[in-house]
């Protein structure tokens, strides 16, 4: 895009004392016409760029002008490549832009940025996790070219269960969940969301994306977010908890668990999400130390079905013993055999 290439012609000219148009169109990749027409346009823009005719000759840019055009302090360009240096690897036209924009920078921020640009790896994987780390879906570069024109698009789409469609959609912005990448978008059926790995083909058309006022993508994906959570865990139960098993819960389910306020005797009622009773009893039979379950009944039924099965595999004759107070076994009272 041109203003692309304008604000990186800009940020050549601040690096450096003086270029040639040949210059500028070897490290920006295009002809020397064109690096001309933007050399011209940046100076009928009011930028205060001149040129200096014959041998030897250039652009150069008006005195102070050249030390703070980006207005980048160095603080601000290490935060920058601190960021975006992880994001180098997602795509070979990423890694070119943040090489030329550290080649673009001032000189007294260029190896602060070179250094925060390597300072940081993010692995995306979870620890015992064997898959290979994802390449970027196959359209995402033409989609996010779509956001950014705001054109509609032909997409074609295969859905979960191998069925694929067409349909035209005003795309709105792109969010990366984890490993995976989403389109947001309106369509004729309202505001869709679309896993950017199973769309199997994209067409820009010239029509322009109706796009709401105020959208703000971020506060719409929280939204979509949510009511996913909610789909994906529809059914909620209640429970007690031991004030040192809180901090347990909150590891093991995450956002799934609401604390709420303490009981008479000083347990701490929690509200836990889950996908049904039977996965949700399994999930919470190992923490029987500290929770009891006290609704729905059906997942209290599992979970007294899970301890039976339990103790009909691994019970051992403990004739004689007494159970320390607290245990799963006072918890459940006398085993017989």
């Amino acid at each position: 895009m041109r203003t692309d290439r304008l604000v990186a012609t800009l940020l050549l000219l601040q690096q450096r004392e003086q270029l040639t148009a040949a210059e500028v169109a070897r490290e920006l990749e295009v002809s020397e016409r064109t690096a001309r027409r933007d050399l011209d346009a940046l100076a009928m823009a009011g930028i205060p760029v001149y040129s200096v005719q014959g041998r030897g000759g250039g652009w150069r840019l008006v005195g102070g002008a050249r030390t703070d055009l980006s207005g980048l302090t160095s603080s601000e360009a290490r935060a920058l490549f601190l960021v975006a240096g992880p994001a180098s690897a997602a795509t070979p036209t990423v890694k070119a832009a943040l090489r030329k924009l550290v080649q673009a920078l001032p000189e007294p921020f260029r190896v602060q940025a070179e250094a925060a640009a390597s300072a940081m790896v993010v692995d995306p994987r979870e620890w015992g996790s064997s898959r290979p780390e994802r390449r970027p879906p196959r359209y995402l570069d033409a989609l996010q070219d779509a956001v950014i024109s705001g054109v509609q698009v032909r997409l074609g789409y295969v859905d979960r269960k191998g069925t694929e469609t067409e349909r035209t959609v005003h795309p709105l912005g792109i969010v990366a969940k984890g490993p995976t990448w989403y389109l947001v978008s309106n369509t004729e059926a309202g505001r869709r969301t679309f896993r950017i790995d199973r769309i199997s083909s994209v067409a820009p058309t010239d029509d322009p994306v109706h796009r709401p006022d105020e959208f703000d993508l971020a506060e719409s994906w929280r939204e979509i977010a949510d009511e996913v959570d909610r789909r994906r865990t529809p059914l909620e139960i209640q429970a007690v908890c031991a004030p040192d098993g809180i901090g347990l819960l909150r590891m093991v389910l995450g956002g799934r668990l609401e604390v709420g306020g303490s009981t008479g005797d000083g347990r701490i009622e929690v509200v836990i999400r889950g996908h049904n009773e039977y996965a949700l009893a399994g999930e919470l039979a190992g923490l029987v130390e500290w929770l009891e379950v006290t609704g729905p009944p059906g997942v209290r039924d599992h979970l007294a079905s899970i301890g039976d099965a339990l103790v009909n595999r691994y019970h051992r004759d403990r004739a004689g013993q007494t159970a320390e107070p607290g245990s799963v076994k006072a918890l459940q009272g006398p085993l017989t055999s």
